[in-house]
C-alpha cells in the first residue's frame, strides 16, 4: 500500500513513479481520499521533475479510467477529433468541422469552454441564438450519424480526474507542464472514442507553449501517447504571436468562420491554418487520399456550398438559427463601436496576441474567473496586418462595446499591442511543422 506522501517524496527527489504508483493517486482523487493540499504538492513536484513517456502514457490511461468512456462504435466510418491547445482568434473548429464532415469524415466532438481571453469553442457557438451544447449521449450519436457532425459540451463524468486536476493546476501554477498537459489534452480525446485525432498545437505570445521547442516536444508526447492507444495522430505546429483571426470575441468569431465558409476571407490566416488542418483529417479519414488531394478536396468542399451547409445542418440539428450562415448581421451585435487609432506612422510590425486578448476580456468578451458571464457581442475586429503600412490616425482596430465600465481598461491594453515598425517585416509561415 502506498501514501502520497511518499509519492510525492520519490517524485520531487526526481524518481521515476511505478505504473501502480500513478494508479493510486489517482485512484485516491477519483474516490476523494486524496487531499487537494497533496495533490497540489505532487502536481508541484511533477512540474520542477517531470515525467518520462512512460509515466506519462500511464498518467493518461489512468485518468481515462475515472470516468466514462463515449463509444462510437455504432457509428459507421472513420471518427475523427480536433484539439487546439488554445489561443486567440481561435475559431478553427467552427471551420474545420463542417469541412471535414461535408468530406464523409465523422466529427463526434466534445469541447470545453474558455477561462481567459475570450470564450471556448461552447462559448463561441451559444452566440448563434437558440443553439443548444448540452446535447444527451443518445441525442449526440444519432446527429452524428444523422449528418456527420456534432459539438457538445463534455459531460461532467468524462476524465473527473482531470477536472479535479486542472482546477488546481490553474491556481498553483502549474497548467504549464508537458506531461500534465499531455495527459490532459489526450484523456480527454482518447476517452471521447475518435478514430484520428489532430492536434493544433500553440507556440508564441498567445499560446501556453511560448517557444517553439516546448510546443515541439509537448506535439511529439501527445503523438506518441496516441499512437500506444492505436489511435491515428497527428499535431500541427502554429504560430500564435498574432491573433489567428481578425475577429476577437465569440459572435465576431462565428461570424469570421461563417464568411470564411462563404468564401469572403480569402488568403487570411484562420482560413490558411483551418484549410491545412481539415486536409489532415480529411487524409486520415478517407482511403487512397493523399494530402494533395484533400487540399484539392478542401477547397472544393467550400467554393461549393458543401460545407456552409453542413454547418447550417449542425445549427439547425442543435437547436440554433441556421439563417446566421446567409446572414452573419443575425449573431448578437454590440451596441457601440470604439475605434482605437495609431499615434505613429510605420509598418505594423507585429500584434500582441496576448495582449489584445485581454482587451477583449476586459471588453466582456473572456472571463477573468469562471463565474464570470460572457457577453457574445463584445470583442474587437482588427484593421491591419503584420507587415501593412500604417499612417498616424490609421484605424488599428474597432473595439464592440456594450458596457463601457472596463472600457479605458481595454484601450490602454491595446496601447503595447501594436508594433509599428520603420520597414516592413519578413512573413513567416503559421504552420511550421506537422508531426506525425
Amino acid at each position: 500500500m502506498f501514501h502520497p506522501v511518499q509519492l510525492i517524496l520519490k517524485k520531487r527527489n526526481g524518481g521515476k513513479h511505478t505504473p501502480e504508483e500513478i494508479r493510486f493517486l489517482i485512484g485516491e482523487l477519483s474516490q476523494g481520499r486524496l487531499e487537494n493540499y497533496q495533490l497540489a504538492a505532487w502536481l508541484m513536484a511533477v512540474w520542477f521533475r517531470g515525467m518520462d513517456d512512460e509515466e506519462t502514457d500511464v498518467l493518461t490511461q489512468a485518468m481515462i479510467e475515472s470516468g466514462d468512456q463515449v463509444d462510437l462504435s455504432s457509428i459507421e466510418g472513420v471518427k475523427v477529433d480536433k484539439h487546439s491547445t488554445g489561443g486567440v482568434g481561435d475559431g478553427t473548429t467552427l471551420v474545420i468541422a463542417p469541412i471535414v464532415a461535408a468530406a464523409g469524415g465523422r466529427v463526434a466532438k466534445m469541447s470545453g469552454r474558455g477561462l481567459g481571453h475570450t470564450g471556448g469553442t461552447l462559448d463561441k457557438l451559444e452566440a448563434i441564438p437558440g443553439m443548444r451544447v448540452d446535447l444527451s449521449q443518445n441525442e449526440f450519436l444519432e446527429q452524428v450519424r444523422k449528418i456527420g457532425l456534432a459539438v457538445i459540451s463534455q459531460t461532467g463524468k468524462l476524465v473527473p480526474a482531470d477536472g479535479a486536476m486542472y482546477a488546481l493546476r490553474d491556481v498553483t501554477g502549474t497548467v504549464d507542464s508537458i506531461p500534465l498537459i499531455a495527459a490532459s489534452v489526450m484523456s480527454k480525446k482518447l476517452a471521447c472514442g475518435a478514430d484520428a485525432i489532430v492536434l493544433d498545437v500553440k507556440f508564441g505570445h498567445g499560446a501556453f507553449m511560448k517557444e517553439l521547442a516546448d510546443a515541439r516536444k509537448l506535439a511529439e508526447t501527445m503523438v506518441a501517447i496516441g499512437r500506444l492507444r492505436g489511435r491515428k495522430v497527428r499535431a500541427a505546429l502554429s504560430s500564435m504571436e498574432e491573433p489567428l483571426g481578425s475577429q476577437i470575441g465569440n459572435a465576431l468569431e462565428v461570424d469570421e468562420g461563417i464568411r470564411i465558409l462563404r468564401g469572403e476571407r480569402k488568403g487570411t490566416g484562420l482560413e490558411k491554418v483551418a484549410y491545412e488542418l481539415a486536409a489532415h483529417l480529411v487524409e486520415m479519414s478517407s482511403q487512397g487520399v493523399d494530402l494533395n488531394a484533400a487540399r484539392q478536396k478542401v477547397a472544393q468542399i467550400v467554393s461549393s456550398g458543401q460545407a456552409l451547409q453542413k454547418l447550417g445542418d449542425m445549427i439547425e440539428a442543435q437547436g440554433g438559427d441556421r439563417r446566421v450562415c446567409d446572414d452573419p448581421l443575425r449573431l448578437p451585435q454590440a451596441a457601440r463601436k470604439v475605434e482605437f487609432k495609431a499615434d505613429k506612422a510605420g509598418f505594423l510590425g507585429g500584434l500582441a496576441a496576448e495582449t489584445i486578448g485581454t482587451a477583449a476580456m476586459w471588453l466582456g468578451a473572456g472571463r477573468r474567473t469562471k463565474s464570470d458571464k460572457i457577453d457574445p457581442a463584445v470583442g474587437i475586429v482588427l484593421q491591419v496586418e503584420k507587415g501593412n503600412p500604417v499612417q498616424v490616425g490609421q484605424t488599428l482596430a474597432v473595439l464592440h462595446v456594450n458596457d463601457e465600465t472596463h472600457l479605458q481598461s481595454a484601450q490602454q491594453a491595446l496601447q503595447g499591442a501594436f508594433n509599428i515598425v520603420p520597414e516592413s517585416p519578413p512573413r513567416e509561415p503559421l504552420i511550421r511543422d506537422v508531426i506525425l
